[in-house]
């Protein structure tokens, strides 16, 4: 099943759950800034939950020596996160399609509030 997301906002990058998939299997900082309830029903491997409520307040737990991927459930509160992160020199990019996409192509996801 193909998703259909909205283009991300200007000036951020868009990448496909192929690449996070390869990126994750690389070591790469990912964020989820879905809410608890919807992490713990299954997120990437890895993935730091940070609210997008929270995202401006937890911006300082964010590596800036590589690329971030900001995922949500379908790329669109990803896609706001990671222009704000952008604009505070985090080179973050948007997971087109969020977990949505992710959970469609049978990727695996973790359960419960540990990203591993």
């Amino acid at each position: 099943m193909t998703y259909f997301t909205p283009p991300p906002p200007p000036g951020v990058p868009e990448v496909t759950v192929d690449q996070l998939a390869q990126a994750q299997a690389g070591g790469a900082q990912v964020v989820d800034v879905r809410e608890p309830d919807e992490y713990v029903t299954g997120h990437v491997a890895g993935a730091v939950l940070i609210p997008m409520a929270q995202v401006v307040a937890r911006s300082g737990e964010l590596a800036r020596d590589g690329p971030v991927y900001i995922v949500c459930a379908t790329g669109q509160r990803s896609g706001k996160a990671a222009q704000w992160y952008r604009s505070q020199g985090v080179d973050a990019r948007n997971v087109a399609g969020g977990m949505k996409a992710w959970i469609a192509q049978g990727r695996p996801v973790v359960e419960g509030l540990d990203p591993t």
